[in-house]
């Protein structure tokens, strides 16, 4: 509901205030009476859209004029002042905003704001690394080549050239914001967007650096290293504080988010902190037992073979996985041998393999055995 008080009195000044005068009460009584400021007392908020209802009206010459000669009339529909809209007011978060050079939660934590100087904090920045299983297992340091913006050497990312320090910005006096007409819908809108010539933050430098163009960064190919623990996995995300964009005017640096993409491997499938292989055996070797060369991430490794081992056999090799991220333990290597038939045999070594087959008989076949055994009612035996 619109607000029938003076708007003079509502912000506390006279009615032959100037411009800054109006805006430096609202900032004070807007602070004052911010409803994030006042979480237990329900008349805040009331006071704060008043407050912003006020300012609407009295920061803008236009509608101050209007309300000086016809009152709330102005804006009432119907009224003299008409053309300023029917008693619509922005929303007072909006011209909070708009006054303080920044959004609701820049002024009360959180977001990205700029400052009366016109610094803000950098951008964050993503870059997509590939390492390989032995890094992702182990660790490693790597150095990246980024393009990015870091902090001007000439001017110390101050933006300026000499100590002329920021006036207030001529094209928007200080707000931040400029007015845009637009036609549409039968008439004609104002909207107010971040001012091109300060870019929303309200002031300018008196003497800008020529290197950066008073942005206190320039944009360069910076080199960055970072540190990869143990234990990541593909799609591990990393944040390295600091490394994303330099900030403008000295403003904090942005993060760099590293998302990593561990390259498949030729041996080795990884599932959670185990590992897991193929390595085949001879059938000489499975069926008389022996010792086999395994491969591992630390090097190759010697595991037993029991005579008669069948294809399909999994030997667990403890602790020679992946070291878990959180809690440093180590996984397992999981080593499944797969049975080699020979393809390639010599006229001699045919028959041999049959008299072989022969004199073992399918009483020394246990899994042939099996199978007969659960097939009966389907052979009828």
């Amino acid at each position: 509901m619109a607000s029938t008080r003076d708007y003079y009195e509502v912000l506390g000044v006279s009615k032959d205030a100037d411009a800054s005068e109006i805006k430096k009460s609202y900032r004070k009584l807007a602070m004052k009476f911010h409803p994030d400021q006042n979480p237990d007392d329900p008349g805040a908020e009331e006071k704060f859209k008043e407050l912003g209802e006020a300012y609407e009206v009295l920061g803008d010459e236009e509608k101050r004029a209007a309300y000086d000669r016809y009152g709330h009339a102005a804006f009432s529909s119907g009224g003299g002042g008409a053309g300023f809209g029917g008693g619509g007011f922005n929303d007072p978060m909006d011209i909070f905003s708009q006054v303080f050079g920044g959004g609701f939660g820049d002024i009360f934590g959180g977001g990205r704001r700029r400052t009366r100087d016109g610094r803000s904090r950098g951008s964050d920045l993503r870059y997509n690394l590939e390492i390989t299983l032995e890094e992702s297992a182990e660790g490693v340091s790597k150095e990246l080549d980024l393009e990015k913006y870091v902090s001007c050497e000439s001017c110390k990312g101050s933006g300026s050239r000499g100590s002329g320090g920021t006036d207030e910005c001529g094209s928007c006096r200080g707000l931040g914001v400029v007015e845009q007409r637009m036609e549409g819908f039968g008439g004609i809108f104002r909207k107010q967007v971040a001012c091109p010539e300060c870019e929303g933050s309200g002031q300018v430098i008196a003497d800008p650096c020529p290197e950066c163009r008073g942005q206190g960064r320039v944009e360069k190919v910076a080199r960055t290293s970072i540190q990869i623990p143990a234990g990541v996995d593909h799609g591990t995300r990393l944040r390295s504080s600091g490394n994303g964009d330099a900030g403008v005017r000295g403003g904090s640096s942005g993060d760099l988010h590293i998302v990593l993409h561990v390259r498949e491997h030729d041996v080795f499938e990884r599932r959670g902190e185990n590992l897991f292989c193929e390595v085949p055996v001879s059938f000489g070797v499975a069926a008389l037992g022996g010792e086999l060369d395994v491969p591992t991430l630390e090097g190759a490794a010697s595991i037993k073979i029991p005579a008669g081992t069948q294809g399909g056999t999994i030997f667990r090799l403890r602790g020679r996985g992946i070291r878990d991220i959180s809690s440093g333990r180590k996984g397992d290597l999981n080593v499944e041998v797969r049975v080699e038939v020979p393809t390639r045999l010599s006229s001699e070594q045919k028959a041999k393999l049959g008299s072989f087959t022969e004199s073992i008989g399918e009483e020394n076949s246990p899994m042939h055995e099996g199978f007969l055994e659960k097939a009966k009612r389907f052979f009828n035996l």
